[in-house]
């Protein structure tokens, strides 16, 4: 079974472009690379060819990549009215033993995360912990310094 891919219509929209992007536009350039390196002579000895052979294999990879995660994303919706904590959900959390300690995330896909953004994966440790909750819930969460108790104070 393949992997489902949570994302915003947004992101899966620019992946749809860096797709087309890359089948269209890069794709010739690095074919012209890789046809003037060969004009240079000795392949063997040919270290343009070389890296233009390499940059198309980084090419096709990332062609592959974005192909998988659009043909298997599930667009998720960002906000909107719900009762407990979803994909798509912008969470507000209270540390329990420091009440100045507030943060705000969204819950997203993990092709989305950005934990400096704000955006947090429903994959991580985080982000599982909140799935299901609601607002006024508690929740531990396992960090690196140890266990924390966050409260869901505001839920959207």
């Amino acid at each position: 079974m393949q992997k489902e891919f949570k994302l915003t219509q947004e992101r899966l929209t620019e992946l749809n472009d860096e797709l087309v992007y890359l089948k269209t536009v890069r794709e010739k350039e690095v074919a012209d690379q890789i046809k003037e390196a060969r004009s240079f002579g000795d392949l063997s000895e040919n270290s343009e060819y070389d890296e233009a052979k390499n940059e198309q294999g980084r090419l096709f990879s990332r062609i592959a990549e974005l192909e998988n995660i659009i043909n298997n994303a599930v667009v998720i919706e960002i906000g909107g009215k719900t009762k407990e904590v979803r994909i798509g959900s912008t969470v507000t959390v209270t540390a329990v033993d420091n009440s100045k300690e507030t943060h705000t995330f969204t819950i997203v896909g993990s092709q989305e995360a950005n934990p400096l953004d704000g955006r947090i994966s429903d994959e991580s440790p985080f982000g599982r912990a909140l799935i299901g909750t609601k607002k006024g819930d508690e929740v531990r969460v396992e960090a690196p310094a140890g266990k924390i108790m966050y409260k869901v104070t505001a839920l959207t």
